[in-house]
């Protein structure tokens, strides 16, 4: 199943014995911002600087995190920046062939390895 952000944030603060108002302190945020957070309220997703901190704090990772949010981290947005014109094909390609997606993505596993 998967998670959203707001679940899976509330679930590591509450591992770690944080309460709101502690965590919000600890990453210098208003607590109902966090709040907002939590519960996938907020008006706009945060940015990447409080989602590495969140992570930093909660043990998570930031990486994921990025991405759950729908956002894009600084140095891949950089890359797609620069090859803009064939990410519309790539994504139209993965969504159409199942078997393509799941080709690049065992690749860009094997990669990390």
């Amino acid at each position: 199943m998967n998670q959203s952000f707001g679940h899976l944030i509330r679930q590591a603060r509450k591992d770690k014995g944080y309460s709101q108002r502690e965590l919000a302190e600890k990453l210098g945020l208003d607590f109902t911002y966090l709040s907002k957070l939590e519960n996938n309220r907020a008006d706009y997703a945060p940015k990447e600087d409080v989602i590495r901190a969140l992570a930093k704090h909660l043990n998570l990772d930031a990486e994921e995190l990025i991405f759950l949010v729908g956002r894009i981290p600084q140095h891949d947005e950089e890359f797609l920046k620069r090859h803009y014109k064939d990410m519309p094909n790539l994504f139209r390609r993965m969504q159409e062939n199942p078997e393509f997606a799941q080709k690049v993505f065992r690749e860009a596993l094997k990669a990390e390895r």
